[in-house]
């Protein structure tokens, strides 16, 4: 059940009673149907293959927000890189992209070799920037983190500090260039150690306005200049060298106008972050996740890079680097919930459908808005979603309309594993089962997809599913994820009605679909999320 305040107050003596409006799954629920139009005559944008991203931040224990401290050991200086847990969730993706930062990656100085200076973690300090003592990264730590990488298959991406060596003004602009001599030494070693880096990322939240602290456009990109001679330098004779990424920051229009014309030889990626559902204090973040306007807010920040990109000349794409809808570490029984999938999957289709080439979800663990339970490492719902994305949805994006309620959300693509298309469908109404039935443009084989208009029970239509085989061209796969009881903020995910459990060896377990006649509608029972996989479904976009 999902309870939320009610704008209606009753006085009651001195006090002041406050109406619940409450969501029950046993509450009657209304039958609508629509109609999804695919048109697959091309696709519409493109992601990496790896789409799928997760961060490791370096928060430590003492990290609290409005009283709540969620971090624990899950600090990259303290994290157990050896629980079982933690190892087969990550090789579960083979390969998962993580990104390594975060507020406090400008206050870390990597330890260096011959240097005998202790190499302490962070530690609570209110007068210093940021609130925290400057940390160090001790090279026996990136050893242990780069086995781990290379044990899981991860493809990492290190955020470096663009705060080394310089002094924060009182207005908090940053003046004078970067030294990067803390950096070559890490990146040497890396390189002599042979672990393998996808990218270096310089600085976190130090573009527009900035977070404490910023640096202007210009100056960063004379910065990024003297990374890449770096990266160029030192990985001289690598057929592969890694991406140089920047500026992991919020996006602003001017600033990134500025950065991106002033970077077009020396960037490969322009990373940006999505806080859009305001502080994790805020009580009405689950009315905003369900919100389709407000979710739609988030188009003008991805059109506009989109844009950007595509006019300044620059072959730089755009990533994700940091999302955890919520900042100040999520909400507990939100940020870390089942309905937490609603906003963190329509990121992921809005993200893809304006040309985003990854997305990085905050956190892998820790906070309040990890993938895992930063205490048990047992998987939290997004989890699972971020899993399934990554099993079936493939690069090729496709453009989706839907005629029928605004409360469906509605993507497709080419399917990860050809042929045909996969469909994700989140509904954010916890009322009403939807019946949506599917139409393609220039489809080979099924063309348009018969439109059934019969009303049926959610649970018997459910329950007497096929589960024949997907080589069947008459069927199609489908993966349906609701929350345990019918209760939205609940961390227990069932996919296709059973609760899905990691076993007593810590294995993750199979994300087994159900089979259904492809002249069927989609059922997408109340405040659920479904993926469909149409094997017969061959689009021109898909071919």
């Amino acid at each position: 059940m999902y309870c939320r305040a009610a704008s209606l107050l009753v006085l009651v003596g001195s006090g002041v009673l406050v109406l619940w409006v409450c969501y029950n799954s046993s509450l009657p629920v209304s039958q609508s149907a629509g109609i999804l139009f695919i048109n697959g005559t091309a696709s519409v944008a493109k992601t990496d293959d790896d789409y799928i991203c997760a961060t490791l931040d370096w928060w430590p224990p003492e990290k609290c927000d409005y009283g709540t401290c969620s971090w624990g050991r899950a600090t990259l200086q303290t994290l157990d890189l050896k629980n079982t847990l933690l190892l087969n969730a990550v090789k579960a993706f083979s390969p998962l992209r993580i990104r390594i930062g975060g507020t406090l990656q400008d206050k870390v100085v990597y330890e260096t070799q011959g240097d005998d200076r202790p190499c302490g973690i962070f530690t609570k300090n209110s007068s210093e920037f940021l609130g925290f003592s400057q940390g160090c990264l001790p090279l026996a730590r990136w050893d242990e983190l780069n086995s781990f990488f290379k044990q899981t298959g991860s493809a990492v991406t290190f955020g470096l500090n663009a705060l080394y060596g310089r002094i924060i003004g009182s207005d908090s602009f940053v003046n004078g260039p970067w030294n990067s001599s803390n950096t070559e030494s890490l990146i040497r070693y890396t390189v002599n150690k042979g672990y393998s880096i996808l990218g270096w990322e310089l600085g976190n939240e130090l573009s527009g306005h900035g977070v404490g602290a910023r640096v202007s456009a210009h100056q960063y990109a004379s910065d990024i200049k003297t990374l890449q001679h770096l990266v160029e330098e030192i990985y001289a004779g690598f057929e592969v060298k890694p991406l140089v990424l920047a500026p992991g920051g919020f996006f602003d229009v001017d600033w990134f106008a500025h950065f991106i014309d002033q970077t077009s030889k020396t960037l490969q990626v322009v990373t940006h972050h999505i806080y859009n559902l305001g502080p994790g204090v805020d009580d009405h973040l689950i009315y905003k996740i369900l919100n389709p306007s407000y979710l739609d807010g988030a188009v003008r920040t991805f059109s506009s890079l989109q844009t950007l990109l595509k006019n300044s000349g620059t072959s730089a794409v755009a990533w994700v680097g940091e999302a955890g809808g919520a900042y100040n570490s999520g909400r507990n029984l939100v940020t870390n919930s089942f309905v937490f999938s609603f906003w963190y999957l329509d990121q992921l289709g809005m993200a893809a459908t304006y040309d985003t080439k990854t997305y990085c979800r905050q956190t892998l663990i820790g906070g309040n808005y990890g993938l895992l339970n930063t205490q048990t490492f047992l998987p939290n719902p997004d989890y699972y979603s971020a899993l399934l994305w990554h099993k079936l949805m493939g690069s090729e994006v496709l453009l989706t309309s839907f005629s029928g309620t605004d409360k469906i959300r509605a993507y497709a693509h080419c399917s990860k594993n050809p042929p045909g298309i996969t469909l994700l469908l989140i509904n954010l109404d916890g009322k009403t089962t939807v019946q949506v039935h599917v139409s393609t443009e220039n489809a080979t084989s099924k063309g348009t997809v018969t439109l059934k208009h019969e009303s049926q029970n959610h649970r018997t239509r459910f329950a007497s599913m096929s589960r024949g085989s997907s080589n069947d061209g008459n069927i199609r796969e489908e993966y349906h994820l609701t929350a345990k009881e019918g209760n939205i903020q609940s961390q227990v995910l069932l996919l296709n009605r059973k609760v899905l459990n990691i076993d007593s060896s810590g294995n993750i377990p199979s994300l087994d679909p159900i089979y259904v006649s492809h002249s069927d509608p989609i059922t997408v029972a109340p405040f659920s999320v479904v993926f469909a996989r149409i094997p017969s479904m061959n689009v021109s976009a898909c071919i």
